[in-house]
């Protein structure tokens, strides 16, 4: 079982609109709500990848109960700890002419010391079970900016390999908590150490405390600094599309190389074909099978020297 954790789950709610007109009134033509939150997405395309998942974190108030019910139609297991406060909500508002996205994102609900203590019990539970961990997103009011720190040493002590993906004071907070894997993006990782340099912020995002560092580098694929090597993956061709959710999809094809024990280009080769994949979906956050079958073929994997 691989777990997941989402610790600002999200009730993510597109409206399809003819075009976006900035003061005007609009008729949404569709509407589409989807369980949300980094860690659900990475579970979601995990179980697609035939891995048991199981998803923590928080959900309350009537959107959240819209959440675990749209998460009981998926396949990963929903562990949820129930808050008094409501799931936020994100707005997606797509226009159908160009395609461009405007993203809304309310701030996520307050969590209580007795709500973060129900939870780390669950945590404390689940870990006793799990092949692997990820601990993913940004962090509701209420929490400790050392919330994943903890996380991370209570996966350890657990002897269970924890992935983070965050950004920030949590990121900085987490990484020095040695965690196994950091997954930061260009901006992260360059906000994290001062450097947009690849190769070198990698180099010092590991020095920070980070076992291996696997950066996201956009079209140019993912950079991966471990103790075992150096590599950079990247796809044949940059892909057009909605890039929503390809990071995500990368953690899931980490996660899963990681339980199946393939090495560093393989699983780097799964995470950019993945993420590839998720960007030529029609639908945000989900990857499309077809594409992803051809991309593992024909991503490119350079081996540097230290």
């Amino acid at each position: 079982m691989i777990l997941t954790v989402t610790l600002n789950t999200a009730l993510d709610i597109t409206y399809r609109v003819p075009a976006l007109v900035p003061h005007a009134s609009h008729r949404v033509e569709e509407v589409a709500e989807r369980p949300g939150g980094k860690g659900l997405n990475v579970a979601r395309v995990l179980a697609a990848l035939g891995h048991e998942a199981v998803v923590t974190g928080f959900a309350g108030g009537p959107s959240g109960e819209v959440l675990r019910a749209l998460l009981a139609d998926l396949a990963p297991v929903d562990e949820l700890v129930p808050i008094a406060g409501a799931t936020r909500r994100t707005i997606a508002v797509v226009d159908a002419v160009t395609g461009d996205t405007t993203q809304l994102n309310e701030p996520g609900p307050l969590v209580s010391p007795a709500e973060w203590d129900a939870f780390v019990a669950t945590y404390g539970r689940l870990l006793a079970g799990a092949e692997a961990v990820a601990l993913c997103g940004s962090l509701p009011p209420g929490l400790p900016v050392g919330a994943y720190a903890q996380l991370v040493r209570q996966a350890r002590t657990a002897k269970v390999p924890v992935l983070l993906d965050t950004s920030g004071e949590a990121l900085r907070r987490g990484i020095a908590a040695r965690p196994d894997l950091v997954k930061p993006n260009a901006d992260e990782l360059a906000q994290l150490t001062g450097s947009r340099e690849p190769l070198r912020a990698t180099r010092d995002a590991r020095r920070r405390g980070a076992r291996t560092v696997v950066a996201s580098l956009g079209a140019e694929g993912m950079l991966a600094a471990s103790p075992d090597g150096l590599w950079q993956a990247a796809p044949p061709a940059a892909v057009r599309g909605n890039p929503t959710g390809a990071g995500d999809s990368a953690v899931a094809g980490l996660l899963s190389g990681l339980v199946e024990g393939l090495d560093w280009p393989g699983r780097l080769t799964r995470a950019v074909a993945l993420s590839a994949a998720t960007v030529l979906a029609p639908a945000a956050g989900e990857f499309d099978p077809e594409a992803y079958e051809k991309m593992l073929g024909s991503v490119r994997v350079t081996e540097h020297a230290h």
